[in-house]
């Protein structure tokens, strides 16, 4: 692709699929490595977009129409190899990765689900997300960390987020004594945390920056961090071990590093097995995203 093309495409110009062979927007991110809707597994993890807003995602080579929400600016420009070296490419991406992130406002756009809790919808697929979700299978799940509505006779004020470790719940305190609980994945033995944090701020499809002892410890991550806007990580995405949401915890101004997020691993829910983070069903972590404020109280239990 020309230079000329490159900054057609990502300044936004009308550009025909015909002349460029793509559709006009694209999202980077790593291959998946099997089918997550039924059809097969698609090519990479990328959006594509044409001059009428239409969505794809691509298959076998061939662009299919993905249900997504419309008016997902470019993301992740540095990453892709065809523009790096273009300059005025750069211009761009300096400008754009100062925005607002676009995946943070399809979150605060999504709708919640205020009625009562039905299973079957609860964790259905969900198609209309950056990268889509798929059902997870409640009935071979302990219905004990399945999400519920409960009452609460505490004394935490509602919005205030409990996580009881050693039973695997996480309680979201709502008004008039109700509270919405939700199945967790807690730190192993020698990687538990307890305290009080508070949310001090939150993403939809986060990068994931492991730490260098995390790298240390487990040398194959070495192989999947690639150099992000802050530093080594992991993008944001379906192969991403944050998942589709990420509260970031902070104690006394402090980054604790510790996540409430959500999981590639579903089927660890109700265990004993993340680094200490607090794990949880993708679209369970994306119900508590829309539920939680920024400056929430959080009380991990010891």
């Amino acid at each position: 692709m020309t230079n000329p093309s490159r900054r057609a495409l990502l300044s936004g110009a009308a550009t025909s699929l015909v002349v460029l062979g793509v559709p006009a927007f694209a999202q980077g991110g790593p291959v998946g490595p099997d089918g997550i809707d039924g059809y097969g597994p698609y090519d990479d993890d990328r959006l594509y977009r044409d001059e009428a807003g239409q969505l794809y995602r691509r298959r076998g080579g061939q662009y299919v129409p993905y249900g997504e929400r419309r008016g997902v600016p470019v993301q992740r420009e540095r990453q892709r190899a065809d523009t790096a070296a273009d300059p005025e490419v750069d211009a761009v991406v300096r400008k754009r990765t100062a925005e607002p992130r676009a995946y943070d406002k399809i979150a605060a756009a999504r709708p919640l689900d205020n009625g009562p809790i039905d299973h079957a919808r609860a964790y259905a697929a969900i198609t209309d997300e950056p990268f889509p979700i798929p059902a997870f299978n409640f009935k071979r799940a302990n219905p004990a960390f399945l999400r519920q509505d409960i009452a609460y006779t505490g004394r935490e004020p509602p919005g205030t987020i409990l996580v009881d470790p050693r039973a695997h719940h996480l309680t979201l305190v709502q008004p008039n004594g109700r509270a919405r609980r939700y199945g967790v994945g807690v730190g192993k033995q020698g990687f538990s945390w307890s305290g009080v944090s508070t949310v001090n701020s939150k993403q939809a499809w986060p990068d994931w920056y492991p730490p260098k002892e995390m790298i240390a410890r487990t040398p194959k991550l070495a192989k999947e961090v690639t150099q992000l806007q802050s530093g080594l990580g992991v993008p944001g995405g379906s192969r991403n071990p944050l998942g589709a949401r990420a509260h970031y915890l902070w104690q006394d101004n402090k980054d604790t590093l510790y996540r409430i997020h959500g999981t590639l691993e579903p089927e660890s829910i109700g265990r004993s097995v993340s680094s200490g983070c607090i794990r949880m069903i993708n679209q369970d972590v994306i119900d508590l995203y829309g539920r939680v404020e920024i400056g929430s109280r959080v009380v991990v239990l010891g």
